[in-house]
């Protein structure tokens, strides 16, 4: 076989060695359903990206101890 065709015609995948592949429904815990394909059927999510945070920009600043402040007052920035 030629190192560079990978793709050769005449050769198929092994009958009987794969999962089976087919679409399925990932479903969050906001309601949210994506249809994907995985060899898993009807997968739950806790969260997903349209209620993630980081994603909804919802995200808050934990300020610990004051540090976002005693930054500031260091560096002289004024809000």
């Amino acid at each position: 076989m030629n190192k560079n065709n990978f793709a050769d015609k005449d050769k198929e995948m092994k009958e009987g060695i794969h999962p089976k592949y087919d679409f399925t429904k990932i479903t969050c815990a906001c309601g949210n359903v994506i249809e994907t394909r995985s060899t898993m059927q009807d997968i739950q999510i806790e969260i997903c990206s349209s209620c993630h945070p980081f994603y909804t920009g919802k995200q808050k600043l934990v300020d610990t101890a004051g540090r976002v402040e005693r930054f500031k007052k260091k560096y002289g920035i004024k809000e």
